[in-house]
C-alpha cells in the first residue's frame, strides 16, 4: 500500500482540522463511490442467478434432486434450498 504525507496533498486548513482528531497515525479515506455487491464485477452473480434458474426448471419438470445434484455437482440439500428459494419467489410474486 502506498502512503501519502498528508501536508503534501492536503491545503493547510485541512491538515490542522484533521490533527485535531489523529496525528503521526495511519487514516483510511474510502473511495465516494459506493462497493459493487458480491460477483456483480466479474459476473459470477449473473451467472449463479441463471445457473440456479436451470436448476429450478430441471425440477419442475421433474428431474430428480440427486440427477440434479450430479449435474451441477452440487449437494442434494444445496439443491433443494435453491428449489425452495425459487418456489418462495415466484409464489410471492402470484401473491402480490
Amino acid at each position: 500500500m502506498c502512503y501519502k504525507n498528508g501536508k503534501d496533498i492536503l491545503p493547510e486548513r485541512l491538515l490542522k482540522e484533521l490533527q485535531k482528531y489523529i496525528q503521526g497515525e495511519n487514516i483510511y479515506i474510502p473511495k465516494t463511490e459506493e462497493r459493487k455487491g458480491w460477483g456483480e464485477s466479474n459476473g459470477t452473480r449473473i451467472a449463479i442467478i441463471e445457473r440456479n434458474l436451470e436448476i429450478y426448471g430441471l425440477y419442475k419438470k421433474g428431474t430428480k434432486v440427486f440427477i440434479i445434484a450430479e449435474i451441477y455437482n452440487l449437494s442434494e440439500d444445496s439443491i433443494r434450498k435453491i428449489v425452495f428459494k425459487l418456489n418462495n419467489r415466484k409464489l410471492n410474486k402470484t401473491i402480490i
